[in-house]
Parts: structure tokens; C-alpha cells; sequence
């Protein structure tokens, strides 16, 4: 075991230095540091030694040079069997540096910023830090290396485990994540001035390297027989769904995750209160209310049986009314920005519940949708295209009115995250029947009016593409449908409309398609 007998602490995020430099001054070790470190241990009546006293060299260029020195590598990359480097050292007067404790400028953190200049993000990008890193990383059999706040413990329990001393093993596991940290540091880096290329923004550019963290291991994929585990991207933003937090409730699965991203990117399309209930990935009912408890349940109401089991998403705070309109319905997941305390109280019956919790807010106009194929990628925008009242043309020879209008915009954002091919009805800010992921469009329709019912009855009609022929149409006025919206483009869109004119429908194309794969 190697006992450590002198440190080099220089963290820019400072959480925990003092307390973890205390325990190493138990402990008899020497503390060397630099800059702000320094100061902040001196303040606090920590012993330790100015950098500059080792090297003989005081830090130049505005702290862009201060560790890149002999005294200090030397130090730290000596191998301490080998008689030669041991020699070298005395002979040059270096002393070992058992212990580097390192943590990097905050380049993520910077980057994130909205209005972050490129020179900003240059004076982010750590030199020093990240080589003392690998230089002790690299001789890990005799030196430790940490990099994380959240290890100091860690250490110090080794520490008093061993005298003094740190194992080869838990040595072994530091470097590790020395590694690590300085693996997704550069990547960090390398992703985005990639993407911002001669000072230009780059959307699609050569390299696509993102790095992702394990949150937790799941207990198995879509099936039992598939192993799985959940990540997070490093660097993704505090809205971003793996950082929701879970109130309450058994472990998430695999296909609960994907369902709550469905579910929180379509509730997030409404500015009014709005519910989306999701199974299998494609919402099962969506409605927008005055209120989140009316709203549940005329979402409830589309389809009350495929709603069972499934996942429930809210764009406001749950109260107390919103839990007595879920009542014994059976549902997986909840997913809102906040939660009444009552309402959290009276939730807590359902000990399996899993509630979730996390700030509304869509993904940046950088954020990128990757679908994995083997042995590829395929990269894509998000499908942020809207529809609007005044971005569309009315094809018909009669005028919506303005409650179709408000149907026929509604329901073409629901289409937005239903499987194509798709079929949306909706009805006074409601879906009524939802046909999702069928080869043909006309089969999406039947499905989508089998759940409606008599609620066809002057409901509009969205579709995510254009029609082929004319029998969705000719299908969807025999149900009662009054209004028809879709993207347009066919060879035989006249004989789409011809369709809606012969049965006095309303008929509106948006030039903007939304397929979901």
C-alpha cells in the first residue's frame, strides 16, 4: 500500500475542500495548492504550501501556466520501484506527490450559458488540471488521484481504514475515474466548439460523439430476456427527463421511461392546462381544460380502456381536485412540474405509484433526435414545426369556423407524437379517437373513429401526411366529421377536396408533414 505523506489540492468547484483538507492534515500529509485553493484553505487556518515554493516558478499568463512544471509531473509520474526515477528525483531535489485531489473548470457550465462567446468557452478549456489528472492516473500504483467531491468521503474512510495509506485496488478504481472525468471533459469541449466551427454554428457536423452517464441499471429492456440500464447525456439540461426527480414510487422500467418522454413532450405543446395520457408510446387521450382535474378527465374519457396502465402527464401542478378525478384509476406513472402537498399526501396510497417530478421545458434548438440503427446513426431536428391559423390554406369551398379552426390546430399537434401512419379526432379541445401506426391511412381512421363513436359527430380531423386517394375523407364525413386538416402535397389532393366540398366539410392544408418512425 502507498501511505501518503504529500497532496496536491487545486479544485475550481470548491465543495468539500476544506473539510476533506482537514481530515488529510489528521492524517500528517502536506498540502500543497495553488490560487484560489490556496487562499481558501489559508483563510480557514489550514498549513499549506504555495505552489510556487515548490516549483521556484510563479504562475504566468493570467493562470494559463502554473502546474506544468518538472517539480510537479516529476513528482507525480515517478515510478517508485524503479531506482533510476527515484534517483533522478533526488538528484534534481523533487519530492513525491503521493495524492493529487483536481477537479476542471466549469466548461459545461459556461457553454450552457445563452449568451456564451466563444472566447468565453476557450478560457473554460483546462490545461493544467487535466494533465495532472492523467499524470496520476497513469501512475495510479503509487499515486491517487480524485477528481469528485462526491469521493472525498470515500477517501478519507480508506485513509483511516489504512493508517494512512490507500489500497492498490481503490487506487485502481480512482484512476478510473480520473480517466473518465477527463474523457467526458474533452468530449464536452470537442462536441461543441464542433459545433460551432469557424465561430459559426454547425448543426450536423462530422463528428457526433455525446457521452452519456448511468443513472441506474433497470431490470430488463422492452422484455424480461433484454438487459438494460438507464443514462443520462452529460451536459443535458436541468429539464431534460433524466433529471425529473421520482417522489415517490417502485423503480422505473425501461418502457415506463420511454412512455414519460412521450408523455412530457406532447403536454408540453399546450400554453393551456393539458393532460396526455400515453400507453405504448403513442397518447391514448389528450385534452386541454381550464383546469389540470377537468382536463384528466376528458383526456380519461377518449379512451378509458386503453387508459388503464398507463402514464398520465400534466403541464401544471397537481392539486387535490386532479387526485380525486384520477380516483382508483389504475395508472403507472404521474409526470408534472409540481404536486400540492395534499395532493402528494393522498397520492402516497398508492405506495407503487412512481411520481415523478421535473420543470417544463423542451429540448434547446441545438438538442439533436438520434435514432440508433445497427451500426450507425441516423441525426435529425426535433419536430418543432407548428401549425397556425395564418400558416395554413383553406382548400375547401367552406370556411372553417373558429371552434373547428381550434380543433383542427389542436388535434395537429397531437399528431405530432402519435406513430404514423396517423389519425387524430378531436372535439372542443379533446381527442376523441386516436388511430396510430397503421400501413395504410384509411385503417388509422377506422381505428381512430371505432374509439369515437358518436363523437365523430362534428369533430375535425387531423392526419400527420397527405391523403393519397380520397376515401379517408370520403370515410370521415360518413362518421359526421366536419373539418379536415393535413399537410397536402398529393397528386390527388383535388380529389381530396373535391371530397370534402360534395360533403360540406371544412378542408385546411399546412405544408408541414409530421411522420413519426
Amino acid at each position: 500500500m502507498a501511505r501518503i505523506k504529500r497532496a496536491l489540492v487545486s479544485v475550481s468547484d470548491k465543495t468539500g475542500v476544506v473539510e476533506l483538507s482537514r481530515e488529510l492534515v489528521k492524517f500528517g500529509v502536506e498540502i500543497i495548492s495553488t490560487g484560489g485553493t490556496e487562499k481558501a484553505l489559508r483563510e480557514e487556518g489550514i498549513p499549506v504550501i504555495p505552489l510556487a515554493e515548490v516549483t521556484g516558478f510563479g504562475e504566468m499568463l493570467d493562470g494559463r501556466v502554473k502546474t506544468l512544471h518538472p517539480h510537479v509531473h516529476a513528482g507525480i509520474l515517478a515510478d517508485r520501484d524503479n531506482p533510476d526515477h527515484v534517483a533522478q528525483l533526488a538528484e534534481r531535489g523533487i519530492r513525491p506527490i503521493d495524492l493529487v485531489v483536481v477537479n476542471l473548470y466549469p466548461f459545461n457550465q459556461t457553454v450552457a450559458r445563452e449568451d456564451v462567446t466563444l472566447e468565453d468557452a476557450i478560457e473554460q478549456i483546462d490545461i493544467g488540471g487535466v494533465t495532472l489528472i492523467r499524470a496520476a492516473a497513469k501512475n495510479h500504483r503509487h499515486v491517487g488521484i480524485v477528481t469528485e467531491p462526491g469521493d472525498y468521503y470515500e477517501l478519507v474512510r480508506e485513509l483511516e481504514m489504512n493508517d494512512g495509506h490507500l489500497s492498490e485496488e481503490f487506487r485502481s478504481r480512482l484512476a478510473v475515474r480520473g480517466f473518465r472525468h477527463t474523457a467526458l471533459y474533452d468530449s464536452a469541449i470537442h462536441s461543441w466548439l464542433a459545433g460551432h466551427e469557424g465561430g459559426q454554428i454547425t448543426a450536423f457536423r462530422r463528428i457526433y460523439a455525446p457521452v452519456f452517464e448511468k443513472i441506474q441499471d433497470v431490470r430488463y429492456g422492452e422484455n424480461p430476456h433484454q438487459g438494460a440500464a438507464y443514462y443520462r447525456e452529460v451536459g443535458a439540461s436541468p429539464q431534460a427527463l433524466p433529471n425529473a426527480r421520482q417522489l415517490q414510487g417502485k423503480e422505473l422500467s425501461f418502457n415506463n421511461v420511454l412512455d414519460l418522454n412521450a408523455a412530457w413532450a406532447l403536454v408540453q405543446e399546450f400554453k393551456r392546462p393539458a393532460v396526455a395520457i400515453i400507453k405504448h408510446n403513442n397518447p391514448c387521450g389528450v385534452a386541454v381544460r381550464d383546469d389540470p382535474a377537468t382536463a384528466y378527465q376528458v383526456a380519461f374519457d377518449c379512451d378509458p380502456k386503453s387508459a388503464f396502465g398507463g402514464i398520465a402527464a400534466f403541464n401544471r401542478t397537481v392539486d387535490m381536485a386532479t387526485v380525486e378525478a384520477i380516483g382508483n384509476v389504475f395508472m403507472e406513472c404521474l409526470i408534472a412540474p409540481d404536486y400540492e402537498p395534499a395532493a402528494l399526501k393522498a397520492l402516497a396510497r398508492k405506495a407503487d405509484l412512481r411520481i415523478l417530478q421535473l420543470a417544463i421545458g423542451k429540448p434547446s434548438a441545438s438538442a439533436k433526435d438520434l435514432k440508433r440503427v445497427s451500426g450507425g446513426l441516423l441525426l435529425q431536428d426535433y419536430d418543432n414545426g407548428v401549425e397556425t391559423r395564418e400558416g395554413s390554406k383553406v382548400v375547401s369551398k367552406r370556411q372553417p369556423t373558429d371552434r373547428e379552426w381550434e380543433d383542427m390546430l389542436f388535434a395537429m399537434r397531437v399528431t405530432k407524437h402519435v406513430k404514423s401512419n396517423t389519425i387524430v379526432l378531436a372535439k372542443e379541445g379533446a381527442t376523441v379517437g386516436i388511430g396510430a401506426g397503421q400501413m395504410s391511412r384509411i385503417d388509422s381512421l377506422y381505428i381512430a373513429a371505432m374509439k369515437a363513436g358518436d363523437r365523430c359527430k362534428g369533430a375535425a380531423m387531423a392526419s400527420d401526411a397527405f391523403f393519397p386517394f380520397r376515401d379517408t375523407v370520403d370515410e370521415a364525413a360518413r362518421h359526421g366529421v366536419t373539418a379536415v386538416i393535413h399537410t397536402g402535397g398529393s397528386l390527388r389532393d383535388g380529389e381530396s377536396t373535391a371530397a370534402a366540398d360534395e360533403a360540406g366539410m371544412a378542408m385546411v392544408t399546412t405544408g408541414i408533414r409530421h411522420f413519426k418512425h
